[in-house]
């Protein structure tokens, strides 16, 4: 089915922090980062925010865009799951897929997210579904892609504001102040995945951005075993 014409308004929705995707509930690996002390203040968290966004956040937004580009999602999920060493982010990954998917196609009903859900009942890494919802909703992949770069830092941004108390007008400038790089990100994003879904081969993976971030892997580990935490992850 092909998408519907271009409703841009509908990326608004899709990056909005309160669309009932799970989002809310994880913090993009800050709450560790916190507790290790590699976040203490708004120059911290900018410092985190720009490795995220550099690092998984243009894995994540070149995922999205080559799905909305019309790549296979299942092989997108097999490249995600290369890409995430980590079983406690793959876990999450897939929880934050099957709950996002589960609200596009609440809002954006689509015989593709019928079956991917079908395909994957135990669901398919988060970025993929953000692009084929995004595709369900008329949006292109350069939306898909700036919309899955700013989950990379927005999470982290909201969620140090919690765990430090830190002024939100002042985790609300680091946002602002990377903008620039969020935009060139997604730029880069997009043309890999717009790539990636032309090519049409199997190893569509093999195309897409692998931009490693180990410590997040291991934080990740840590988190997970964490007696007392506030987020899931």
């Amino acid at each position: 089915m092909p998408p519907p014409p271009a409703i841009r308004a509908a990326l608004l929705v899709l990056a909005d922090g309160r669309f009932p995707a799970g989002g809310h509930a994880h913090s993009g690996g800050a709450e560790e980062a916190v507790a290790a002390g590699r976040i203490t203040d708004a120059a911290g968290l900018a410092a985190y925010c720009r490795g995220r966004l550099h690092t998984a956040g243009l894995t994540s937004a070149a995922l999205a865009a080559a799905a909305c580009a019309g790549a296979d999602p299942l092989r997108l999920d097999e490249a995600a799951d290369a890409r995430t060493p980590s079983p406690a982010l793959r876990a999450t990954a897939r929880k934050l897929g099957r709950q996002l998917l589960r609200a596009a196609r609440a809002a954006w009903p689509n015989a593709e997210l019928d079956a991917l859900a079908e395909a994957r009942p135990r669901g398919v890494h988060q970025p993929v579904v953000l692009g084929l919802a995004a595709r369900a909703a008329g949006l292109g992949p350069g939306d898909a892609a700036h919309a899955a770069a700013y989950e990379a830092v927005s999470g982290p941004a909201t969620a140090t504001v919690r765990l430090l108390g830190l002024d939100p007008f002042e985790a609300t400038a680091v946002l602002a102040r990377l903008a620039p790089e969020l935009d060139d990100v997604a730029a880069r994003a997009t043309a890999a995945g717009v790539r990636a879904a032309a090519a049409g081969r199997a190893d569509v993976g093999a195309l897409l951005p692998a931009a490693g971030a180990p410590l997040l892997d291991i934080a990740a580990e840590e988190h997970a075993v964490r007696a007392a935490r506030l987020f899931a992850s």
